[in-house]
């Protein structure tokens, strides 16, 4: 069980509860927390004094006074008004790890909100109740304003569920779980749809993915090694702790793990070949690079997952700080920078499938002994190489770009979302280009033979082969590539 509110979240334990291994729970310390905070909002109301979001407007309305019987008014209005998000519907997962987000920033017990309400977005969580949330429409701050005003339009009555592949209104999904739509009250609406919680579920969502990934990178690239035959000296212990960057040093050890016991490498002993081309030979200082990248965003969204990132935040009885912690800053240059990262774990691997191809080192043209009337694996190259030109394009900073909203109020914006989103597409892309490698690598492998290579080589050929066989002559390889893709995607491969 976890304790929201009370222990911290990882990223680990957020796919957990996503995931449905791991229950997260209100106990009592927390409960007493929020209660707190919530009477310190009906107690600031109750004086009259004036704070923007309780009995203000909003944005450039923050001027414009609201009495105290328009309040609860006021947060229904603030969620429909703000519910104008466009595009496809993002991934249910997604729309589940920010509600389990959003319940944890509540429950540290300074957004003023009812416990009622939280339960409400626990019961959510726990029976899969997902709200649609279109992908676009957020600039990232005051946060994710309109995507997580569609996330919590169910609490109302408006919006909709997804129900298994279907979208059903959620008044009739609250109808057929008997729970009527809550009415919010004051600062409610405003602590619901301040904060950060859609960038960091793309964050979380995109992490996890690029840690697979960038595991991946590393057997792809011994195999493509291995093919081609290169030298290990490059991964040698000494070479790396004279530059220790944490991600070289780990990577060059995988590729010793890799390479273990290969016979395919001991015929480097006395091979006159004196370097490697910079795609095989620099494996650890690319890969360690995209590698220091990932951990440095990892760092940055575990604080966001267990920060405060509404406004304004509620201290006392009578102190409500209208501040900026919901600027989504910190997130959006991190993941333009992973952004990057990810990219060049495709680079690197297309530049290692054209170095196959090039039939050098005792391989074949296009890894085809029939070639001219058979193209081989020249064409598949193409594939990675529109794929990395993607990348390329989509590795503009976001973060970089800002366009003033709410008349001039809110003058500068992250656009953390678009970084989010970008992040992830380039993460899809390296699946493919990823792949692609894997099979041009275990294509390489056959011209290798009766060589033996490490135990994780041999299990990984053997898993391609499972599902595509070597390629004899030309045949429609757009199966192949969809097979190992569905590989990839499932995790399939063994990276340790």
């Amino acid at each position: 069980m976890f304790k929201y509110g009370i222990e911290q979240l990882t990223l680990s334990t957020v796919l957990q509860i996503a995931d449905g291994v791991v229950k997260g729970e209100l106990v009592e310390e927390t409960k007493e927390k929020v209660e707190l905070s919530r009477k310190r909002v009906e107690a600031i109301v109750s004086s009259g004094k004036v704070v923007y979001g309780i009995n203000t407007g909003f944005g450039p309305l923050c001027d414009k006074q609201i009495s105290r019987e328009e309040t609860n008014l006021l947060q229904k209005n603030l969620l429909i008004s703000h519910a104008v998000g466009v595009g496809n519907p993002i991934d249910r997962r997604l729309s589940k790890i920010m509600m389990i987000c959003k319940v944890q920033a509540l429950c540290q017990g300074f957004s003023g909100i009812r416990l009622t309400v939280i339960e409400r977005i626990l019961y959510f969580i726990q029976n899969d109740l997902l709200p649609v949330v279109p992908e676009q429409g957020s600039v990232g701050a005051s946060g994710d304003l309109a995507p997580l005003s569609h996330l919590f339009l169910p609490l109302i009555g408006e919006g909709d569920f997804w129900i298994g592949e279907n979208i059903v209104p959620a008044k009739k999904v609250l109808s057929d779980h008997q729970l009527a739509p809550l009415d919010l009250q004051a600062k409610e609406g405003l602590a619901l749809i301040n904060g950060t919680q859609f960038i960091l579920a793309h964050a979380i969502v995109g992490l996890d993915k690029m840690g697979y990934l960038l595991d991946l990178a590393d057997v792809a690239g011994a195999m493509s090694l291995e093919g081609f035959q290169g030298s290990p000296s490059p991964f040698n212990e000494k070479l790396h702790t004279i530059r220790p960057y944490k991600g070289s040093v780990l990577v060059a050890s995988r590729m010793r793990m890799l390479l273990e016991n290969s016979e395919n490498t001991d015929m480097h002993k006395d091979c006159d070949r004196v370097q490697d081309p910079y795609s095989v030979r620099c494996i650890p200082q690319v890969h360690g690079a995209s590698r220091n990248a990932w951990e440095h965003l990892k760092e940055l969204t575990e604080i966001e997952m267990n920060a405060v990132t509404d406004n304004p935040i509620v201290l006392s009885d009578t102190e409500a700080i209208s501040g900026g912690n919901f600027h989504g800053q910190p997130l959006a240059m991190a993941l333009d920078y992973c952004a990057v990262a990810a990219s060049e774990l495709g680079n690197i691997a297309d530049r290692r499938c054209y170095l196959l191809l090039e039939g050098k080192y005792g391989l074949p043209r296009l890894l085809t002994e029939s070639g001219g009337l058979n193209s081989g694996f020249m064409i598949p190259q193409y594939t990675t190489a529109a794929l990395v030109t993607e990348n390329k394009s989509l590795c503009f900073p976001a973060s970089a770009d800002s366009i003033p909203t709410s008349l001039g109020q809110e003058d500068h914006v992250s656009m953390g979302s678009i970084s989010g989103r970008k992040f992830c597409q380039i993460l899809g892309n390296i699946d493919k280009i990823l792949a692609i490698e894997l099979m041009y690598g275990a294509q390489a492998l056959e011209f290798r033979r009766p060589n033996k290579f490490s135990k994780l080589i041999e299990q990984n050929y053997n898993i391609i082969r499972s599902r595509i066989e070597k390629l004899e002559e030309d045949r429609l390889l757009k199966d192949d590539i969809n097979n190992v893709i569905d590989l990839v995607k499932n995790r399939a491969f063994l990276v340790r």
